[in-house]
């Protein structure tokens, strides 16, 4: 890190020490004393998707979850872990890790801090298993306060914004289908990086005059290339471009961002809160998804560092079911834009909870993340 990256952290680092909610509350006002453990159980669970989804890199028809429940003086919490490839975890991986968190040993489950900060130093990677014990422990925690997160958080939940849906890469003639199925929605992405960036854009146009955004998935190997292409994207009713370039092209992508029309935001660059300083001035914001920075504690800490310090924020997904969705979207009125729909491109969710009403986020009144079991 250089000096003036190693200066932009440590000037602002402060803020986010500040932003654990639970500092200011005192110990009297929650009953964990006694004998009372808390009990963690998990399973594998198989998403099955609607369309093949294709990015970049890749296709695929199905995402290994591992759904996560922990118990409290008969409360439960849920949390999720969602894989796909390019993270490198499995549920063999998740399961391996979730096996040594002793979680019965910690006797305040309001010790978010405390808790979780341990559970991170178990491994060094892991973020999408670390997730799902995040999310169930918020999840219980909200249960035990009686409150939804964004409450406790003190977010006015109408201000959750609109979400995009995902129009992954394929012909044509489906990305027309795709595009008719999502009406009602607002904003679309369209995920870019192949041979077909301006047929994918077109056959979108062909059937709709809604804003859109582009994700590349580092799909792009030219920066001169890159810029026409947001030129032109721009002219086509594109609001902003994630992770045009391959991650470690912090040079290109400054290079970029200095003279691209659009915002460009970092993604698979930016995957935890020590990475904001390295992408601080490379990019004009950061993607923020549960998944690659573990769970719900580090996203609100992403999200005041960033907007300390004038970026612009996005929050992500994975394909997901709507537990871990309904966890990120009790965050969602802070941000610039979401692009939370990974619980509306599966077939077998297994929760109910925050729904898309007419392309808009709606969050729950239930406790905790607000969702509930399915069967």
């Amino acid at each position: 890190m250089n000096k003036s990256r190693r200066s932009f952290f440590q000037r602002t680092v402060s803020l986010v020490a500040a932003s654990s909610i639970f500092s200011s509350i005192p110990s009297f006002a929650f009953n964990t004393q006694g004998t009372k453990k808390m009990k963690m159980t998990f399973r594998p669970y198989t998403l099955e998707l609607k369309h093949v989804f294709t990015v970049a890199s890749l296709s695929r028809t199905t995402t290994p979850v591992v759904l996560v429940e922990i118990e409290y003086d008969g409360i439960v919490g849920y949390g999720e872990a969602s894989m796909p490839p390019y993270l490198g975890e499995s549920q063999e991986s998740v399961m391996a890790f979730l096996k040594r968190v002793d979680i019965s040993k910690y006797g305040n489950p309001f010790d978010l801090e405390s808790i979780l900060a341990d559970i991170d130093s178990l491994a060094f990677h892991n973020t999408a298993a670390k997730a799902s014990v995040d999310i169930a422990l918020h999840d219980l925690v909200g249960k035990l306060i009686g409150q939804p997160w964004y409450n406790i958080w003190g977010y006015d939940k109408t201000k959750a914004p609109n979400t995009t849906f995902t129009i992954g890469i394929d012909k044509a003639n489906v990305v027309r289908e795709k595009t008719k199925e999502a009406v009602g929605f607002k904003i679309l992405k369209v995920k870019l990086g192949k041979d077909n960036d301006r047929e994918m854009i077109e056959s979108v146009r062909a059937v709709t005059n809604v804003p859109l955004t582009a994700d590349p998935n580092q799909g792009w190997k030219d920066k001169f290339y890159a810029l026409d292409m947001i030129h032109w994207l721009k002219e086509q009713g594109v609001v902003y471009i994630e992770q045009p370039m391959a991650k470690e092209r912090y040079d290109d992508h400054a290079w970029l961002t200095e003279r691209s029309p659009l915002p460009i935001l970092a993604d698979e660059s930016c995957q935890r809160l020590a990475d904001i300083a390295s992408v601080k001035g490379a990019y004009s914001g950061i993607v923020i998804k549960l998944m690659k920075c573990t769970g719900m504690r580090e996203a609100h800490k992403m999200i005041t560092l960033a907007r300390a310090n004038n970026m612009k924020v996005m929050f992500g997904c994975m394909t997901e079911t709507s537990c871990a969705i309904s966890a990120a979207s009790h965050l969602s009125p802070m941000v610039d834009w979401a692009d939370l729909d990974g619980m509306l491109l599966i077939k077998n969710d297994a929760f109910t909870g925050t729904i898309v009403k007419e392309g808009k986020l709606v969050l729950s009144d239930e406790p905790g993340i607000g969702v509930k079991k399915i069967g």
